[in-house]
Formats: structure tokens, sequence, C-alpha cells
């Protein structure tokens, strides 16, 4: 196994914002990834996060299936989900929560007197989160040469439609001779405890450890900010391995659930379980979004690699043949 991989620091506090946005390139080009810290989430708010995740998948099968998925809200169970659609395994071994917007009346709630304080704390965990990566876009937006509202005025951030995903990752799973995957490999959601490959299509697959950082989120450019960059900015494959013990995860997906333009990840261990825990923040553009090769990454001798679409049409897609829809 090669050494872990070392990412650029980005400091979302740090006065030179011009500095910041060339680390962030940085770490975009060169391996898709970099750490982010003074984020503004405290880890206060992070451990009752993964209290509340875990309180609700402790909770008998039968009380769970009371809030099956609808309209990509609630609950998903175990092998609903198959990141990578070559497997002929039946699916990823983790359960799922969904939370969508929170102005509509369709995500589904556990009841208070079962949960306490659970929809309160998701709710401000989603606000805190959709804070910060507004600010990031800003930097991100300047490291491609942009204007620093560029993706607000493509229209990318407007009314985005921010989905929470609970996953727990049962450990000990009983199972054939076949490798069963937490997270098969795939290359638009982020994961701590993962392994990455920085070339996907090189083969054989070499797969790298991506080290954690106490109070930090390793940040990874995901496929449609690949399209967007004409393949400057990575798109890494990344997976995560199922675990010998209970692993919980909280991932939140702004606008929809796949294919994220960047995603944010933070380390934490829980206090109930000895597997390193990631939270992880999703950000995708709305959904009449064009997403198409940006003038700054394109010459006549790189003329753009992919066509323009619309980031619904591209989101649907992927969701069709994640969940074999």
């Amino acid at each position: 196994m090669p050494d872990a991989l070392q990412f650029p620091i980005i400091d979302l506090s740090f006065p030179d914002r011009f500095s910041i946005a060339n680390l962030i390139r940085q770490g975009c080009v060169d391996h898709g990834f970099f750490y982010l810290v003074n984020h503004g989430v405290d880890e206060e708010l992070i451990s009752k996060v993964f209290e509340q995740s875990s309180n609700f998948f402790s909770l008998p099968i039968e009380e769970k299936m009371k809030l099956v998925r609808k309209n990509h809200r609630g609950y998903a169970a175990l092998y609903a989900e198959k990141l990578d659609t070559t497997l002929t395994t039946e699916g990823d071994s983790k359960e799922s929560f969904y939370i969508g917007p929170l102005a509509d009346d369709l995500n589904q709630w556990p009841l208070e007197e079962d949960l306490p304080s659970w929809r309160s704390t998701m709710e401000t965990y989603h606000q805190k989160l959709l804070s910060a990566v507004t600010k990031l876009l800003s930097l991100i937006a300047l490291s491609l040469k942009l204007e620093e509202d560029f993706f607000e005025k493509v229209g990318a951030l407007i009314e985005p439609l921010a989905f929470i995903r609970l996953l727990h990752y049962p450990g000990d799973l009983n199972s054939s001779s076949e490798e069963i995957f937490g997270a098969s490999a795939h290359s638009d959601y982020g994961m701590v405890t993962l392994l990455i490959c920085r070339e996907k299509s090189k083969q054989p697959q070499v797969w790298e450890d991506v080290p954690s950082m106490s109070g930090a989120f390793i940040v990874n450019i995901g496929d449609m900010m690949e399209r967007w960059t004409n393949g400057l900015f990575r798109s890494t494959l990344h997976r995560v391995l199922q675990p010998r013990q209970d692993r919980y995860s909280v991932t939140i997906h702004p606008f929809l659930f796949t294919c994220s333009v960047i995603s944010c990840v933070i380390c934490s261990w829980g206090r109930k379980i000895e597997m390193l825990s990631p939270v992880a923040f999703f950000t995708n553009p709305s959904k009449d979004c064009i997403v198409e090769c940006l003038e700054s990454c394109c010459t006549e001798s790189c003329p753009p690699r992919f066509p323009p679409i619309k980031a619904i049409d591209y989101l649907e897609e992927r969701l069709r043949l994640t969940y074999g829809l």
C-alpha cells in the first residue's frame, strides 16, 4: 500500500482569498481533494448528529420500515444502493435515511416521543453546512479565474434542494466469498476511512489511504465539476470497505443526492464505536442550471470534452443507474 496522500489545507478564515484559491486549484488539479478548516461547524453539533443517527438505526427494522423511502425521503434498507453498477453483488452493505429540503412537506420524521431533538438537530446541521459550502464555492470560482459570485450568476445556487443522508454500515455481515463493499467504487461521493484511486482508467487500480485531520473537512471534487472544468479538476474514484464493526456516516446533498460538485467530509471518533466516522456534505447545482465547459478551461488546442447538460438530467440518469430504476 502506498504512503497516505497529503492534501493542501484550506482555511476559510484566511484573509488572502487569492492565495487560498491557488491552494484549492493545486489540490483539485493534483488530487481532486483538499482539507478545509475553520468551516464554522462545531464539534458539539457534529457529535449530536452522530448520536441521533445511531439512535435511529438502532431501532427495530419494523420501526424503520414505517418510514421507508418515498420521494427520496426516508429509510432505505441494506443493499438498496449499488454505486458501482458493474458489480454483480446484490448491493452496497449500508442502510440509509434521507432528509430533503426543509421548506417542503415531503420529509418523513421519526416521532418526537421516540427520538427527542432528532429533527431540530438535523435542521441545524443542514443550515450550518449550507453556509460553509456557499463560502467555499466562491473560493472555487476564484481558483478557476472566475468572479467570486460566478456559481450564483449561472443559477447553480438558486433554491438548492438540500438532502441529508444518514448512513449505517453494519459490521461483520455474513456473506459469500464475493467481495462486499460498504460503498463500492464511485466518483461522486466523499467518505473518510476510504481509499481513493487517482487514475480511474488505469489498470490495475492502485488504492491509496486518505488520512484524517482532527476538526477538518476533506473536500473532493465530483463529476459535474469535472465536466465544468473540462477535466482540469479531478473527480477521483473512491470507495468504503466493508467494516468489521458498525460504522456511521452522515451526508448532506444540496439539490439531489448523487454526483456532487463538491463533497466535504469531517473526521471524528464516535464515542460509542471505535471506527472512524465521517460527516459529508455534497453540493450540486440547481436543477435547471446548465453545466458546460467554462471559458477559462478550454482553448483551441483543448476544446470542450463534454456536451452541455442540464443538472437535473445528469443527476436523474445517475440516480437511475445507482438504484436500478
